[in-house]
């Protein structure tokens, strides 16, 4: 069909109606074409009406253009003829299409078939359709679809006195009008509507008055969709319900959502029941204002949700699983009853704000002037005043602890202008809480202010307006859920409104209840409510002299044992709770007396129900139950401080004795001190005052020694990292004789290399010097003696000797021989003759050899003492002159005192050996015709310088006695001849040119030597540089002997003992502090603070007086350095105590405690520093006793001295 078919109504022109379309029914297997069919209502003064059209074909492969709008009307253009009906059989589709054509004149559907049903139902462009018959069904089995303007009512506007059923698959609404005169009672599946309305008049028949909007699947309101009904109005479904933003409303006079699983109430749409204008004609709910007894369903609800006009609620929403509010929930009467969640977001409000009761339980009075007092409920309403006259605000009324009535206004419901309480909002009920509740928006029953009752109705002279009625109390907000969630922005309020400005009264604050359910307790207790915005029952302001309203109630359903207050808390710590209550006195302070020290009570989950409370220690290096450090819970053990001191000390006791014991039966009795015989034959250093016999036999190899040897050089120089040992250049007179001077410089250079130190063993040193000093003494001393051991290897097998001039020697690799004191700070060079040179003048004799310079060993410090070295050949030269019994004795005297002197206090030290010089040993050695000096010898660059004897004979005549002050005599000092200035010490270098009488003044010159003597006057010249370590040596320092070296040897054990058990007790004490304390006591410096022990042990048990002596000084060195160690425990305990001091502050209920106070944490540590300081002087002492068994060598009297 490529033409038209038309039945057209005929046109009227401007003064006549439009003809009406008519009729055309195709029916056909096939057809093919893009013709035209229309049916259309003719054009006129008022247009027809559109015809029929019905086509059935069962296949369309083109899609003609088919007509059944109605005619233009000229004479009203918006009143267009009515669509007509186009139905196509094979889809069984009615579609009724105006063409955009506005009309209000509606098609007529007066009966849909029912079998076969419709499948669909289209009214769009502009059609409006009509079922106008009572009692009507309209049933498809598709879509109905409202589109583009189409609007489809049901039943007569006039006679709203029948129900209309519609069933369809979807019902599709977009930009279109649904309209029920009567009820509604509509099955869906799916229901979707775009900026449409359905509007419901239920009329006054009460019998019509609900309708019932069902939805299986999904009910979504978008674009400003409405869904209004003045009567009651039930929505229900499976699925979801969406009102999706702005515009968006459901409202009935009494509205009820159910069975939902969700609903979302999106941002500026609204829920609404009543309505917000209803007009007299609407049906109204009626409230249950003046009614004393809480209407049961608001606690026990019917289980059906059905729309049920007898019970109060105005808008509930039943069995819904989640409900999302961003928009507007308002209502009088607002239920939310078996939901599992309700979120209200920050746009969301659920509000019952002046929806209550205009008269009510405790409505306001009013004064003949029309100014009134406000509404009470919660608190009582405020006063109202005016020029003196008074009226009293309303009353409170109903049950703080479950309430269920309406707020009351500021009338008794007759005046003009009035406000309303706040109405009810109950979530959950008592048999179905809610499972969650959080709000971030608002939820409030506030009661209603009289400035916007006024403004609302438009009185035109609220400016000048004298005479008003106050607030509205607040409503009810009742709570019965699991858990709860207020936001930081969020209220939840039940306020009472504010009053007019004219004296009248605020009204009454409302009640909020939480009325929990199933409180978790014990071990499984959880916050039921998480609140950081403001719950508000406050009464309403009054103005003037209108009184405020009184403040309403907050209140929670009894907490159990162990929870407090509106929300269950769990009572403070330190606090108990034994009995069912909210009110907070309940928590009963736990007993003083059973919290430890350094304890604060906890909470505990699920509050403490009884007593003893719970508690834990204050830190974690207390331990429970006491909160005692490791080290306290030691001390109490034993019975606390004095028991466990006393326990200690006996214990120290014990163990000393044992440890002597042990140390006898160790080392033997042949080390005990006394004198004892000397084995016959044995090679002894006399150097050291260990006589043990002055009647041995000298050996044979030293004569034959003595007799051959020429000459001994002395090297330079102590014999450290920075400034090693080296020999001068320059060979002295003694062995020109002997040696060939070129090839003796060659040797020099050779022994100057090896006496070098390598770098990297300087840099250990350094390293060590820092971290242990004891350990850099001990590697200095290891290198010194391995570099002796090389320069002796280097002499002995390397060294050709070929600067001497002897071929036996050379050829024999004999003639040189190195050797040092056993402190290694002093080493020379022994010349010999090889026995082929002859010459009667060599070797020379001891007269000849005079003045003769005998340096000391040592350095003066406390771990090497001055000592004059003495060995077979000097023993042998000086027995040309002096006995060997004479010359062993003043060796041992004069190391005795050299022992005394100390590095840094020469000037002083070195008088009494100067004095013991002149008192002893010279007028010994006078008869001899021998005297010695105290001098100094080989000044280096460095200022380093010997000090020694210069031995030299006395002249005929001259007399032997000595000044008692131990000064030179003049004639002595008169041969004294100074030739050389500016010695490094500050006083003159001099030359002295000493010899017997007779010599030549050319024999004193090639005799001479690098030094000066010292007596008492220029001893004060020496300029001794002095170092921070200067102070040590008060406490390092050597002593004379005391004896009882038994009794010593066990305090020193006990000393010894008592030290390591103050420094396992001072680790124990750190420990408690810190790990990281004992980590810098232990490294600062590293183990000082533990090595002590195993070294004095050592040194008790160690075999000889020489070598205990020598352990003995590094027993005392390690603990002078674990000083350090101490330092930092008590820099550690400081600044411990200190933090404690300012932490206990946050703990008030810490207390001092016993004898170990926090503030006692000093013991240790100065214990130990004591114990250490007892030990040095004990260390001191047992050291003399080792070194000088025989304590005559400091006798003052000079017989009792030499006959010993």
């Amino acid at each position: 069909m490529n033409a038209s078919v038309l039945a057209d109504g005929g046109d009227g022109g401007t003064k006549g109606g439009g003809g009406s379309g008519g009729s055309i029914y195709i029916k056909a297997y096939r057809m093919t074409g893009n013709g035209i069919i229309s049916a259309c209502g003719g054009n006129g003064f008022a247009g027809g009406g559109g015809g029929r059209v019905s086509v059935d074909v069962f296949s369309r492969h083109d899609e003609p253009k088919i007509y059944v709008h109605g005619g233009r009307s000229l004479g009203c253009p918006e009143n267009a003829g009515a669509a007509g009906t186009l139905y196509d059989a094979v889809p069984r589709s009615l579609i009724v299409d105006n063409y955009n054509m506005t009309t209000d004149t509606e098609t007529l559907l007066l009966e849909f078939p029912n079998q076969p049903l419709w499948t669909n139902v289209y009214v769009r462009n502009k059609a409006r359709a009509t079922v106008p018959l009572l009692w009507s069904r309209v049933q498809v089995q598709g879509q109905i679809s409202i589109l583009q303007g189409g609007v489809l009512s049901f039943g007569l506007r006039h006679y709203a006195t029948s129900e209309f059923e519609l069933l369809a698959e979807e019902l599709l609404m977009s930009d279109s009008v649904m309209k029920v005169y009567g009820a509604l009672r509509m099955s869906v599946k799916m229901f979707l509507m775009w900026n449409s309305k359905m509007l419901i008049d239920g009329g006054e028949d009460v019998t019509v008055e609900t309708s019932l909007l069902e939805a299986s699947n999904l009910i979504v309101l978008r674009g400003a969709s409405v869904i209004h009904s003045n009567a009651n109005l039930g929505v229900h479904g499976q699925g979801l319900l969406n009102l999706s933003g702005p515009g968006d409303w459901i409202e009935a006079q009494r509205l009820v959502l159910s069975l939902f699983y969700s609903i979302h109430v999106g941002p500026g749409s609204v829920l609404r029941g009543p309505l917000e204008n209803a007009t007299t004609d609407d049906v109204t709910p009626k409230l249950y204002c003046d009614n004393k007894d809480c209407p049961y369903e608001l606690l026990h609800p019917p289980e059906d949700c059905n729309v049920n006009s007898s019970l109060s609620f105005t808008l509930q929403i039943c069995r819904v699983e989640d409900i999302l509010v961003e928009g507007l929930i308002e209502g009088s009467v607002v239920h939310f009853h078996r939901a599992r969640t309700i979120s209200v977001e920050s746009s969301g409000r659920i509000s019952a704000s002046g929806m209550g009761c205009t008269g009510g339980l405790g409505h306001g009075n009013i004064l003949n002037n029309g100014i009134g007092s406000g509404g009470g409920h919660g608190g009582n309403g405020g006063d109202a005043w005016y020029n003196d006259n008074h009226v009293e605000g309303g009353s409170s009324y109903g049950d703080a602890n479950l309430p269920c009535e309406l707020g009351s206004g500021s009338g008794n419901g007759n005046s003009t202008y009035i406000t309303a309480g706040g109405g009810i909002i109950i979530v959950g009920s008592l048999e179905h809480p809610l499972s969650s509740l959080s709000i971030q928006g608002s939820v409030k029953a506030d009661g209603e202010n009289f400035d916007s009752v006024v403004r609302n109705e438009g009185f035109a002279g609220f400016d000048n307006f004298t005479g008003g009625p106050g607030g509205g109390s607040g409503g009810t907000i009742l709570l019965f859920l699991h858990t709860l969630a207020i936001g930081q922005s969020a209220e939840l309020s039940s306020m009472g409104g504010y009053s007019s400005s004219n004296g009248s009264g605020g009204g009454g604050g409302g009640r909020i209840h939480f009325h929990w359910s199933d409180i978790p307790t014990g071990d499984v207790y959880q916050p039921i409510a998480i609140v950081k915005g403001g719950i508000q029952t406050r009464g309403g302001k009054g103005e003037g002299q209108g009184g405020s309203g009184a403040n309403g109630t907050i209140t929670g359903k009894d907490c159990p044992k162990g929870l407090y207050g509106t929300f269950c808390e769990e009572c403070p710590a330190g606090t108990y709770k034994n009995t069912t209550g909210s009110d907070e006195s309940l928590c009963l302070h736990c007993p003083v007396n059973d919290l430890p020290h350094r304890a604060v009570y906890i909470p505990v989950r699920g509050g403490i129900t009884k007593t003893p409370c719970p508690y834990q220690c204050v830190s974690d290096r207390y331990h429970m139950p006491d909160c005692y450090t490791a080290l306290e819970e030691l001390i109490y053990t034993f019975g606390g401080p004095w028991l466990f001191g006393l326990f200690l000390t006996g214990l120290l006791i014990l163990l000393a004795l044992v440890l002597s014991v042990a140390r006898m039966k160790f080392v033997g009795v042949d080390e005990l001190p006394g004198p004892a015989p000397t084995q016959h034959g044995s090679q002894i250093d006399h150097s050291f005052p260990f006589l043990e016999s002055l009647n041995e036999v000298l050996e044979t190899n030293r004569v034959e020694e003595s007799q051959s040897h020429v000459h001994r050089m002395y090297f330079m120089g102590p014999n450290t990292f920075s400034e090693p040992w080296h020999l001068p250049h320059t060979a002295s007179e003694q062995i020109m004789d002997v040696v060939y001077e070129s090839e003796f410089n060659t040797f020099v250079d050779a022994i100057n290399a090896i006496a070098a130190y390598q770098w990297w063993e300087g840099a250990i040193y350094s390293v060590l010097s820092v971290l242990a000093y004891p350990l850099a003494w001990s590697w200095q001393q290891w290198r010194r003696r391995l570099k002796l051991q090389r320069l002796r290897e280097f002499v002995r097998s390397e060294y050709d000797h070929a600067c001497l001039r002897s071929c036996r020697s050379r050829a024999l690799y004999e003639g040189i021989k190195v050797n040092a004191t056993t402190d290694f700070m002093l080493a020379y060079v022994d010349f010999f003759l090889g026995g082929d040179e002859k010459r009667i003048d060599l070797p020379p004799r001891l007269h000849e050899r005079f003045p003769m310079s005998l340096p000391f060993g040592g350095d003066g410090s406390y771990m090497v003492p001055f000592s004059l070295h003495n060995d077979n050949i000097l023993t042998s030269l000086m027995s040309q002159s002096v006995q060997p019994t004479t010359w062993y004795r003043l060796v041992a005297g004069l190391n005795a005192q050299l022992r005394l002197v100390r590095r840094g206090r020469l000037r002083v030290t070195f008088r009494p050996v100067l004095r013991w010089l002149e008192t002893h040993a010279n007028p010994a050695l006078s008869v001899h015709g021998v005297r010695v000096d105290l001098a100094w010898f080989q000044a280096t660059s460095s200022g380093y310088c010997h000090y020694g004897l210069m031995v030299y004979a006395l002249e005929n005549g001259q007399a032997t006695g000595g000044s008692a002050d131990g000064a030179l005599r003049t004639e002595e000092r008169a041969r004294v001849q100074s030739v050389k200035k500016e010695h490094p010490f500050g006083f003159a270098r001099s030359r002295a040119h000493l010899g017997p009488g007779g010599r030549t003044e050319d024999n004193y010159i090639r005799r001479q030597m690098h030094g000066a003597a010292l007596d008492v006057n220029n001893l004060q010249m020496l300029d001794e540089k002095r170092d921070i370590f200067y102070l040590l040596s008060f406490i390092l320092k050597n002593t004379k002997p005391v004896g009882h070296q038994d009794l010593v040897g066990l305090v020193i054990s006990m000393l010894l003992l008592g030290d390591f058990s103050l420094v396992l007790l001072t680790l124990l004490q750190l420990y408690s502090i810190s790990l990281v304390d004992v980590f810098f006591v232990l490294f600062i410096l590293p183990f000082g603070i533990l090595l002590p022990f195993p070294v004095g042990i050592n040194a008790l048990f160690s075999h000889g007086p020489r070598r205990s002596a020598g352990l003995a000084r590094l027993y005392a060195l390690w603990n002078l350095t674990s000083f350090i160690n101490v330092v930092v425990a008590f820099l550690c305990g400081y600044i411990h105590y200190n933090s404690q001091s300012s932490s206990s502050k946050k703990h008030p209920s810490i207390q001092p405690w016993s004898i170990t106070d926090e503030s006692e944490w000093w013991i240790f540590p100065a214990g130990l520093v004591l114990c250490k300081l007892f030990q040095s002087q004990l260390i001191n002492w047992h050291v003399a006793n080792l070194e000088i068994q025989d304590r005559s060598l400091y006798s003052n009297d000079f017989e009792l001295f030499w006959q010993s």
